[in-house]
């Protein structure tokens, strides 16, 4: 594995012809199969089940997995140009792709026994929705901070406590779940476990009524002695805070994949509508304001989506991305505020309509700004980083 240096690392960026084909496929199948169900999920606050089938048959949920366990033996930055190419259309149905591949599927290929990958791999690439779940009412950015406890009895482990703002959390029939084996031992004592939704004493809570990516699931767990077999620990015990790190930081490059894809998709819609929206006797992509707005949110999108691609072929390249990340997701999301605010504003009133889909992209994009570590926490990798 390469070394941590001081120097500058370089830009991995170019796409093969391979990975030019992939995104070319998937954004078809966002098209084809996500854009004509968009307005409908929306209004039902739900994914068409329809379409979880399809993610698995086009391999998208697991992309990283390899090939022995019926993933695609792919790679981080083939995550993210999906991810990318259904968020420009929808980001509720781009997350789940994002949470089973970086969330669920890394950690557990990453840090699974033989057995766990075995058992659970191979459904997870097939059939299986997954989630993770990590966040608690009163432990979010305070990650570690964490309530939820895992007692040992014998043969399995009883685990009690309640977990918030699981995405896929409805669909999903395996979760990563995080608890403190040893509450004295403090972030030293957390573990993570690999839960099924059958599991005695396993109930899925709430569904969170939200401001955008409406369509994708955000549920609590609730944890109520629940029975996890021993083997089922994921790592070694005690060691669930470097794996709910090392997997945040992949996830991150998933989330800033969202941000890039909807501020994308907004900027396409608002281009197309500039180019036939006339006012004082001519369209107004012919004003110049109009032209330096459009060129600006180009040039912010671009940048973000190098940091993003950069991040991910970095990771790929076996590097520690913790800085990266960090930076691709903050920049990411702050672009995506930016450019989305102003596309809703280049179509004036109808832009704060359902009629057109830039509202629905304007509020797809605060999330980012808030889940996977919200914006000051990134800030606060970033710092130590670059202080260190």
């Amino acid at each position: 594995m390469p070394t941590e240096t001081a120097a500058p690392r370089p830009a991995l960026t170019t796409l093969s012809d391979e990975e030019v084909m992939f995104r070319a496929a998937v954004s078809e199948f966002a098209e084809l199969e996500v854009r004509p169900r968009v307005r409908a999920m929306e209004r039902a606050g739900r994914l068409d089940p329809a379409l979880i089938p399809q993610y698995f048959s086009l391999g998208l949920m697991g992309i990283e997995v390899p090939e022995q366990y019926g993933g695609a033996g792919g790679s981080l930055i083939m995550v993210t140009l999906a991810v990318e190419a259904i968020s420009r259309v929808d980001a509720s149905a781009a997350i789940m792709v994002d949470v089973q591949n970086t969330l669920v599927n890394y950690p557990i290929a990453r840090y699974g026994s033989d057995d766990i990958k075995a058992r659970y791999l191979p459904r997870l690439t097939s059939e299986t929705v997954g989630a993770y779940a990590l966040s608690e009412a009163s432990s979010g950015s305070d990650a570690f901070g964490l309530q939820t406890t895992a007692t040992r009895v014998g043969d399995h482990y009883v685990l009690n406590g309640r977990k918030m703002w699981i995405t896929n959390g409805a669909e999903a029939e395996i979760y990563v779940v995080f608890a403190n084996v040893d509450r004295a031992a403090g972030y030293k004592g957390i573990t993570a476990f690999v839960v099924e939704r059958g599991f005695p004493g396993f109930r899925v809570g709430k569904k969170e009524d939200k401001l955008g990516i409406r369509a994708s699931s955000t549920v609590e767990l609730l944890l109520d002695s629940c029975e996890v077999p021993v083997e089922n620990v994921l790592g070694p015990a005690g060691q669930g805070y470097k794996i709910a790190i090392e997997t945040l930081n992949e996830g991150r490059i998933g989330i800033g994949a969202q941000m890039i894809g909807v501020a994308d998709g907004a900027l396409s819609a608002a281009t197309a509508y500039i180019k036939e929206r006339k006012q004082f006797g001519k369209v107004l992509a012919d004003f110049q304001a109009i032209q330096f707005q459009v060129a600006q949110a180009a040039t912010d999108l671009e940048a973000a989506r190098l940091m993003v691609y950069n991040a991910a072929r970095l990771k790929d390249a076996g590097y520690d991305i913790a800085r990266e990340g960090a930076m691709a997701k903050l920049f990411a999301s702050q672009v995506c505020e930016r450019v989305t605010s102003r596309c809703v504003e280049l179509f004036g009133g109808y832009g704060y309509t359902t009629d057109y889909p830039v509202e629905k992209f304007y509020r797809d994009a605060k999330i980012g700004t808030i889940y996977e570590g919200t914006s000051n926490m990134q800030l606060q990798t970033i710092a130590k980083a670059v202080l260190r």
